[in-house]
């Protein structure tokens, strides 16, 4: 007994010594010597431009868009932006959106791009009352202003035009191309970012580094951690919605109930999808946020992501605990729409539902099939995929290129305050368009918020603070310039 108690005592003292080696050798992943640019006046005419822009209701339906509202912005951004118009390049692809193209000094550099798009989604009437300002107003507000598109995505927009005109006037010319692509209806799959994509493709064009709305700088983002967490997005998830619909070849009338019934079948397949949810991974984008916003927090925080090996399974378990944080770990199962019945005494002998799935780099559209297949378990049970409206996770992208470094030095420029990491986008963006024109494709929004102002992202009373406003013109006037060095 004494021989096991040794060797038990032996054993922790390792596997403590362990422990405490990687927590105090787990160390920072932020650039080091990044000093705080001073701080660049905005001309109030910017402001002005926005409110003007978000007063527009370029409004993308699923069947149509307002191409009224698309026409006047065009106009706006010709009469804000004279000098940009005169001195860059400018296309317009299917109809109404834009590439812009300022020609740099050095043809032997890749270009950059910058991606935004003009669109906004519906607000519902029903919605309008709950709104603090009128949706298109763009009123201020306790230093805010209001307005659908004012986070999603306007501001992408204009304050890299508006960065740009400063440059202009300035006389500064950038080193490389420099590209910015606004689609008109990434709301609604983005036939636009389609267009401009294949055309950068045919002409042989390569961007050394995209840039695309995504994650953003979020206050309190994880426990531990005391600064706000600056998530570059370097993948993001991808879309299918599979229909699951059974077809019996007769109903019934509900007195006589058989043992096998259309809704009572496809019941326990939803039921099973979602007791039976995809296993969560701690890989890719994930894994790279831990790794980079570990060695910023706590002690008791920093031993658990230095020591993944051995905390993995109870880091998953907290993750999976959050419908957010779960997003984040694996492919999401949502039941969306069910069909089925006529009548309440009447048994149908058809019935359908819509599973939403996105699906976590790593797997694809056909490993969630055939998964969906294996749990549901059914013969009667048939499994449809649009294949037009899913497409599969992107490539991740290195945290090691030009890019990424460019972006989290401009980050650390403009915001000095935060921890740079990099992260995984779960919704869609007009990127994934853009795969074969790029390896380094990076998702990130230079605004600071905090968990609240992201309900307003398709939702209600979505606003942005004037100094976040004015800090994204800084960030991507700075991020022109860094990519010229």
């Amino acid at each position: 007994m004494k021989v096991f108690f040794r060797m038990f005592f032996f054993f922790l003292l390792v596997l403590i010594a362990i422990l405490l080696f990687n927590t105090l050798t787990f160390k920072s992943k932020q650039i080091k010597g990044v000093k705080a640019i001073d701080r660049l006046e905005i001309p109030d005419q910017a402001l002005s431009n926005f409110q003007s822009f978000i007063q527009s209701p370029s409004i993308s339906y699923p069947d149509r868009i307002d191409t009224l509202a698309f026409i006047n912005q065009d106009s706006l951004l010709k009469k804000f932006y004279p000098l940009v118009n005169r001195r860059l390049e400018r296309q317009t692809h299917n109809g109404f959106s834009l590439v812009y193209k300022w020609k740099g000094k050095d043809p032997d550099l890749k270009p950059i791009l910058l991606l935004a798009h003009l669109d906004v989604v519906p607000i519902e009437a029903k919605d309008s009352i709950h709104w603090r300002k009128p949706p298109f107003s763009a009123e201020i507000d306790n230093g805010y202003i209001y307005g659908r598109g004012t986070l999603d995505d306007k501001m992408s927009v204009i304050a890299p035009l508006e960065a740009i005109n400063m440059l202009l006037e300035e006389e500064f010319m950038p080193a490389r191309d420099i590209y910015l692509a606004f689609g008109h209806d990434e709301e609604v799959g983005g036939t636009g970012a389609q267009s401009m994509a294949a055309a950068f493709q045919k002409a042989g064009i390569e961007f050394e580094f995209i840039l695309d709305e995504g994650l953003v700088i979020l206050k309190d983002a994880l426990g531990g951690l005391s600064q706000p967490l600056a998530m570059i997005g370097i993948a993001e998830k991808g879309y299918t919605s599979l229909k699951l619909e059974i077809k019996l070849k007769e109903g019934g009338h509900s007195s006589m109930p058989g043992s096998t019934t259309a809704i009572g079948n496809l019941s326990r397949a939803i039921h099973k999808l979602n007791e039976e949810q995809f296993p969560a991974k701690i890989n890719g984008a994930t894994a790279g946020l831990l790794d980079a916003a570990g060695p910023e927090m706590s002690f008791l925080y920093k031993a658990l992501f230095a020591n993944l090996w051995l905390t993995k399974g109870l880091i998953k378990s907290q993750l999976t605990s959050d419908a957010t944080s779960a997003s984040l770990v694996r492919t999401t199962t949502a039941p969306t729409i069910i069909e089925g019945g006529i009548k309440d005494n009447v048994m149908p002998s058809n019935a359908s539902a819509h599973m939403n799935f996105r699906i976590l780099p790593g797997e694809t559209i056909e490993t969630v099939i055939d998964r969906v297949k294996d749990v549901i378990d059914d013969p009667l049970i048939n499994v449809e995929v649009d294949l037009e409206r899913s497409s599969n996770p992107s490539k991740v992208s290195s945290t090691e290129s030009f890019g990424f470094r460019v972006i989290q030095k401009t980050t650390q420029e403009v915001f000095p305050d935060v921890i740079i990491s990099p992260g995984l986008v779960i919704a869609a963006t007009d990127s994934r368009h853009y795969a074969a024109v790029s390896n380094n494709i990076y998702r990130f929004s230079p605004l600071v918020l905090d968990r609240d102002d992201l309900k307003g992202i398709h939702g209600n009373n979505e606003k942005i603070s004037i100094e976040n406003f004015e800090n994204s013109i800084r960030f991507f006037r700075r991020l022109i310039e860094n990519s010229s060095m």
